[in-house]
Parts: structure tokens; sequence; C-alpha cells
């Protein structure tokens, strides 16, 4: 079949046209977004001087290596073996829950949430042993409005001010079994942990300490109390002094270990004005 030059040329100029109409019509589709502020990095970096609980695997990093290479480029790398649990790092409940979940199996939303600091630094300082009350929530409550749902609540015992010092930060520089008994830092009370499941949905705790129960611990019943509700904790949190009270955003990414009842996490906070 046949057709004429100038039909072929105005078909193809309509459907060029008409194309580009269509384009051009559409609405233009804002990219979603990103919490806006400062960024303020919770976490402490890992080396030999990472404090790892008294009888953990502390980190070790060997240089595999670091130098040119015969084809002319640069090339470095390492190995690298630790704990799941030392330095800023995750608790997965299953870590004092029997079938709860796993590092990889805590959802992303637990994870990235808004966030509330309630500041005991005051008492944690006064008091190496001190015990985070269900008084200090209610008392951050009168002042700031509830516990929002599906929040983070982070606690600072003041105690971020010692890391890396052992000694000071958990009460001991010795290692091993017979060094936990010397543990002492302050932790959230099992009264506390109790309430807070209770009366308020929360998606994680953390703590500028070693772990969420106090340093004389015995039976871990905050650990026990929160994971059986499949809350997880961030233990030797960084920088908490340079929060706010409320009002920011935590983006919390642990190593996604299969399996595993903690991992190293990346913890940030993007914060809207940094109180000084």
């Amino acid at each position: 079949m046949k057709i004429n030059l100038s039909i072929y040329i105005f078909i193809i100029s309509f459907l060029i046209l008409g194309c580009k109409s269509t384009v051009e019509e559409q609405p233009v589709r804002e990219s979603p977004k990103f919490p806006v502020g400062a960024i303020v990095d919770l976490s402490y970096d890992f080396s030999d001087q990472t404090i790892y609980w008294v009888n953990a695997k502390r980190f070790e990093k060997e240089k595999v290596a670091d130098g040119m290479t015969d084809a002319g480029f640069y090339y470095s790398a390492n190995d690298y073996s630790a704990a799941e649990h030392g330095g800023t790092h995750i608790d997965a409940p299953v870590h004092f829950a029997k079938d709860r979940q796993t590092v990889d199996q805590i959802p992303l939303e637990k994870l990235i949430a808004p966030a509330v600091k309630i500041d005991v630094s005051a008492k944690g300082l006064s008091n190496w042993d001190y015990q985070i009350s269900v008084k200090d929530i209610s008392n951050w409550e009168a002042v700031n409005g509830p516990i929002p749902d599906n929040c983070i609540v982070l606690f600072q015992t003041g105690f971020g001010k010692f890391y890396p010092d052992a000694e000071k930060y958990l009460g001991t520089a010795n290692r091993g079994d017979d060094a936990a008994k010397d543990l002492h830092f302050p932790g959230l009370h099992p009264d506390a942990a109790e309430w807070l499941v209770k009366n308020r949905k929360i998606n994680a705790v953390g703590l500028d300490t070693a772990s969420v129960d106090y340093g004389q611990s015995k039976d871990f019943k905050s650990h026990i109390t929160l994971m059986n509700e499949n809350i997880p904790a961030f233990e030797n949190v960084a920088n908490l002094e340079k929060l706010p009270a409320k009002g920011f955003q935590i983006i919390a990414l642990p190593m996604k270990i299969k399996g595993g009842s903690g991992a190293p996490l990346r913890i940030v906070a993007t914060v809207p004005s940094i109180e000084e």
C-alpha cells in the first residue's frame, strides 16, 4: 500500500508533537524528603580502644595489604574480628528472649523513627549504680508531654564523657569473668522497663552505658522485660549530650548478621537545631 508523502509527514509530525505535549503535561513529582537538620553521629569508632564486655572478645584488625601492587595501583585491605556485643552496638531481642527477633529480623521501621532523650546525668554521675526510675520518665513527660507512640527512647546517664576509659566507664579496667563483680555504671531499672512495656508503645531503647541493666545486675531483668516484647536496645551510644529532649529522628542500622544476637551499630540523629 502506498502512502502519500505529505500524509506521511503529517502523521509523523502529529505523533511527535502529541508525545511532547503528553510529556509536558505530566505533573512533576517531588522526591521523598529526607529528614533535614544537623546530623549527629551517635557511634564510636571501632579500634583497639573499643569498650567490650569484660569477658567478650575485643576488636582486632589485621592488615592484609597496604601499598602499590605489581599492576601499578594502590590497594589496602584488612581482616577484623570481634564479639557481636561491643562498642556502639545493638542487642537484638533474641539476646535475652528465646524465639524473639534476631538482628536480621528487626523491622527497619523500628530502627528509623522519631526519638526522645531523657537526661538523668546528674543522678548517674553522682551514683554510679543509679537505676533510671519510672519517676525519671514521668518527670520528663511532665515537661515534654507523653512519650509518642513508635518512637525510640534514649537515656543519657552522663557516662559517655568517660568513654573509652574502661576503669571509669565500666567501673573496672580488669577483664575476665571475675571482673564482672566490679562493674559499676547506671542502667534502666526493671520497674521502668516494665512500665514502658505496659504503658508506652516504643520501638527501642538506648543508653550511653555498656548495658541496659546497671553494672551490678545479676539477673538482667530490664533486658528480659524489653526483649520478650521484641524491643531491641542500643548500648554505648555516643554524643547524647548533643541531642535535645525531643523533636529529632534516629537512623540506627546494624550490621545485618543472619541469626545474630547483636551487631555493631551505626546510629545517627537528624536534629533541627542542636541545643548548646
